[in-house]
């Protein structure tokens, strides 16, 4: 593993791209207020390296005696800033131009460019806060949903690494009574070792119960793939629009309008729902209508859930019946659209095909509520959002609590064989070393690199 150095003076741009009323260039690191101070110039002369942490101060960016910006800058000395280093934040005007220069001054006074992710990488290394923390922050950056949020924000507030933590001290715990009794055989476990057997079970069922949480967690995170698919003309369009609440798709009276899929985030209940308009199942006329179909059914196979919908007004044919065979063992909801107008549909084989039918009309609205309550109960399967429990929904930490738990499991049977100590210990070192790589407490560059690629450079 590379040392990483701490000792340079990093600088970027920490907020978005683009034309803004703000925006700010961030420095961290040992020079970062002497850099600040040459290029600070305030009304009564003034340095950045007088400043006192937290404070506001008013001024400009200069490059020898040039004006750069008009600015407003702070300084947070260490260790309590964001990067427990010494931090500057420069409040410049939002424009690409000014933003650039100001960086281009840091970076020309000594700085160099931050790396994708590298401010939160300090705090890492430096003990700010541990590495589920971390990545945290680009959960809490790229929310969804004022749910996933939460989610996010707990973590970050090291809710879940409590919980890791408390898992990690009982398998501590254990180990000292293990290794006490490979060392001393008459001491450490009681005659039985029912006492130690249940301290394994219990962390077992702990990594369980988070575990548990971690559907929930990443269908927060990531948002659950819908597609509305169905015939030509049975509103798919209209129910898209119905739900996102506003004219997204283009609705028609002539069937086959839509001839691609269309994409749209829609926050149902705090869930964040991927939702698809596809084309209309038909048997193709052209070659795009085919293209448009193959694609249809190409994102059926994918999706997490299917809105299958029918139109009320129409007794249902071969291809209704035939796509009901196709996406019956499915994850869908039935809806019949069009109940305001006569109905024909044969409901009851919808019903004996699909646990949840919904009947609503997409035009004026009617019963829209109860399809986003039915794909609520659905996407959660009647499992509540616990707003104050720790969720896991980083794959890798639930890949790791998985790993986790395996060995544990392992080290329960081997208690209960009789089979030497050594192994059961030895599950559970392993064991504690996967809650340590989720803590952080061991890592590899090469993990952290691929942890902080998807962070923007400036945070």
């Amino acid at each position: 593993m590379l040392e990483y150095n701490l000792n340079d003076t990093i600088s970027a741009i920490s907020t978005a791209q683009g034309q803004g009323g703000i925006g700010i260039v961030r420095l961290s690191g040992p020079q970062a207020i002497l850099i600040a101070s040459r290029i600070f110039a305030g009304p009564r002369k003034e340095k950045a390296g007088d400043f006192k942490s937290y404070a506001m101060h008013y001024g400009h960016i200069v490059d020898k005696e040039k004006i750069i910006d008009e600015v407003i800058l702070s300084v947070m000395r260490k260790p309590r800033s964001y990067t427990r280093q010494d931090v500057v934040e420069i409040n410049c005007h939002g424009g690409l131009v000014a933003l650039t220069e100001v960086l281009d001054l840091t970076l020309k006074q000594g700085a160099r460019l931050a790396e994708p992710g590298e401010f939160t990488k300090r705090a890492f290394l430096n003990g700010r806060i541990d590495l589920a923390q971390a990545e945290a922050v680009i959960d809490v950056i790229c929310a969804k949903t004022d749910s996933a949020l939460k989610v996010s924000l707990g973590q970050l507030s090291g809710r879940l690494s409590k919980e890791i933590n408390k898992i990690r001290a009982k398998l501590i715990d254990i180990l000292v009574i293990l290794e006490a009794s490979i060392d001393f055989p008459e001491e450490g476990i009681d005659q039985d070792g029912s006492a130690l057997a249940d301290n394994i079970n219990s962390v077992a069922l702990e990594i369980n119960k988070l575990l548990d949480n971690a559907p929930v967690g990443r269908i927060l995170r990531e948002g659950i793939l819908t597609v509305i698919c169905g015939k030509p003309n049975v509103g798919k369009s209209s129910l898209l629009n119905a739900l996102l609440k506003k004219e997204r798709s283009i609705v028609t009276p002539l069937a086959g309008t839509t001839r691609d899929t269309i994409e749209e985030l829609i926050d149902i209940r705090g869930i964040p729902v991927r939702i698809t308009d596809t084309a209309g199942i038909l048997k193709p006329r052209d070659l795009i209508e085919k293209e448009a179909v193959k694609r249809s059914r190409d994102y059926i196979k994918s999706a997490d859930l299917v809105i299958i919908i029918f139109d009320a007004n129409k007794k249902l044919d071969k291809e209704d019946k035939k796509l009901i065979g196709e996406i019956k063992n499915k994850n869908a909801i039935a809806v019949i659209n069009k109940i305001d107008l006569k109905n024909r549909i044969e409901e009851y084989q919808v019903s004996a095909a699909f646990p949840k039918v919904i009947r609503l009309c997409a035009k004026t609205g009617k019963n829209i509520d109860t399809l986003e309550d039915a794909l609520y109960e659905v996407v959660l399967k009647g499992k509540p959002q616990a707003a104050e429990s720790a969720i896991v929904s980083n794959l890798r930490h639930i890949q790791g609590l998985k790993n986790a738990r395996k060995l544990i499991i392992e080290a329960q049977r081997s208690f209960e064989r009789k089979i030497p100590l050594e192994l059961t210990a030895q599950n559970l070192k392993e064991a504690c070393s996967f809650l340590d790589k989720i803590l952080g407490k061991s890592f590899s560059e090469d993990l952290l690199d691929r942890i902080f690629a998807d962070f923007c450079i400036g945070k």
